[in-house]
């Protein structure tokens, strides 16, 4: 099959569980012996990305801004994909892209088209009434005129229900398996030293909760902990600033920016414990990720982080500082506990959450549609 992927930043992920949800599955597609496109944009991909694990990149331009740097580079991908690709599948990703799935509909009645809802966006805080209402539509866009709309969660899937009276099939986001040792030296650049200190990996955006868990560490007060805040902005300059201000003249917490590949991976794997203390999701790679390198997460308790961490790891009280930071105080005392909810949670993702066992889902989707078309046609 030809597929095109549609609505992601680019390949290869830098930040953002969109990405790294496009290029696992895109990766696993490709060894299938399936052909991939992924569309990328200009400022996020570099110039000569043109192959990415065997993946055909191709950069687009966008207007770079926050309300419109998606809806135009999902313009353009679809239409260079309606003139040039030509694919057997169209695969949306996120609400905001899903706006345009009705363009392959009409101008590619053979085709399959897919979307995946990736995040109740319109509930973030970035998004003033106007992006909310937009995003709404994207909601409707995506349950409406996909063959197939995917929910990476049980809680999407039920909200697409309950909201829309529509079925989404549930296919969650997923892991690799690691097992990666800890290297020192790729910590030293921030001030850490393994096991030393508390993660978070996350985009930087007000969602997420860093200032949250910045509160509830000046509650905690561990010591012999660093705090290490893996992420960046996204267009929330402003709230990056606020962060900064929040944590300044305190050397126990370390903002690292966005990283990626082995220090990525050295910051996960270094970690005594992760945090993850956002208020909306659709279902949280960062959490997965966490999980597959052995760590004990805590994390809020909304109902997307809760069906990956009931029983596998450790929820408080969503906005609430206090209570994160007396569920940090008592894991960091006990590093035996740590240690024991790590081990069943890499377990657990490994067994329920792994990408090769996803794609194989994925594809089951493709295929059941293209040959449903392919009947239809016949008999039209």
């Amino acid at each position: 099959m030809k597929i095109v992927m549609i609505g992601q930043k680019g390949l290869p992920a830098k930040f953002g569980g969109v990405e790294t949800h496009v290029a696992e599955l895109s990766t696993r597609l490709v060894r299938a012996g399936h052909s991939v496109t992924a569309y990328a944009r200009a400022w996020y991909t570099p110039r000569d990305t043109a192959l990415f694990n065997g993946i055909r990149v191709v950069r687009l331009f966008s207007l770079h801004t926050k309300c419109l740097d998606t809806i135009s580079h999902t313009l353009l991908a679809t239409v260079h994909a309606l003139l040039f690709v030509r694919p057997d599948i169209y695969h949306f990703h996120g609400v905001g892209p899903s706006l345009l799935a009705w363009l392959p509909r009409l101008f590619a009645p053979r085709a399959t088209v897919v979307t995946t809802f990736h995040s109740i966006d319109r509930y973030h805080e970035k998004w003033n009434s106007f992006g909310r209402f937009v995003l709404k539509l994207g909601e409707r866009s995506a349950l409406a005129f996909a063959h197939t709309t995917v929910a990476v969660s049980k809680t999407i899937a039920e909200y697409s229900k309950t909201e829309y009276g529509a079925k989404a099939v549930y296919i969650p986001n997923g892991i690799t398996p690691r097992r990666v040792a800890t290297d020192p030296i790729l910590l030293e650049p921030f001030g850490l030293e393994p096991f030393g200190y508390v993660v978070m990996v996350s985009r930087l955006v007000p969602h997420k909760g860093a200032h949250t868990l910045i509160e509830a560490w000046k509650i905690a007060k561990l010591k012999n902990l660093k705090l290490a805040i893996v992420g960046g902005s996204a267009f929330t300059d402003v709230y990056v600033k606020k962060l900064q201000a929040m944590t300044a003249n305190d050397p126990s917490i370390v903002m690292t920016g966005y990283q990626t590949g082995e220090t990525l991976e050295a910051l996960f794997a270094g970690a005594r414990f992760a945090v993850h203390p956002s208020t909306n999701e659709g279902l949280p790679i960062a959490v997965l990720e966490a999980m597959s390198y052995g760590k004990a997460v805590i994390a809020a308790d909304i109902p997307e982080n809760q069906e990956v961490m009931t029983e596998h790891g450790i929820t408080f009280k969503v906005n609430d500082a206090a209570d994160l930071a007396t569920k940090m105080v008592e894991l960091a005392r006990d590093p035996m506990q740590a240690a024991s909810y790590g081990h069943v949670a890499r377990t657990f993702v490994e067994d329920s959450f792994n990408w090769d066992d996803i794609a194989v889902e994925v594809l089951d989707v493709y295929r059941t549609h293209t040959v449903a078309l392919e009947g239809q046609l016949k008999t039209a």
